[in-house]
């Protein structure tokens, strides 16, 4: 199934996404608006340059936002890939019932994806992924 995921971006957990985003900055990445999530608790900015890999930085919105857990755990770091797929029902389910990933969520919209379906799932072999629908 992997062999048809396009990879999207690399995901990184950020306690502040203004210090993390101007290293990238000076080192010549621009970044996009900052994004409110209410659904994920989360602020998001993507940041780009051209012939690099997408940076998506998260930062909780609040005290119970689940990036809480992960910056606790392992810090300010990168902590998941997102992958684009055609059928992220379809990917999801057979990720979970063929290949023994675990999710974290069931397929839901994104603001910061223009409302797109994204989830989550885990593999010891792997760590977190992202599934963002195409």
């Amino acid at each position: 199934m992997l062999k048809e995921f396009k990879f999207h971006h690399i995901g990184y957990a950020t306690n502040s996404i203004a210090d993390t985003s101007s290293i990238y900055i000076a080192a010549g990445y621009a970044a996009s608006n900052i994004i409110k999530d209410h659904i994920q608790q989360a602020k998001i900015c993507f940041l780009s340059k051209d012939a690099n890999p997408c940076i998506e930085l998260i930062e909780p919105l609040h005290e119970v936002s689940s990036i809480n857990k992960i910056l606790k755990k392992i810090g300010v770091a990168p902590y998941h890939i997102c992958y684009e797929v055609k059928d992220i029902t379809m990917a999801f389910n057979e990720l979970i019932e063929t290949k023994g990933y675990i999710p974290l969520f069931r397929p839901v919209e994104a603001v910061a994806f223009n409302n797109r379906l994204i989830c989550y799932l885990y593999k010891k072999e792997i760590g977190y992924i992202e599934l963002i629908n195409k």
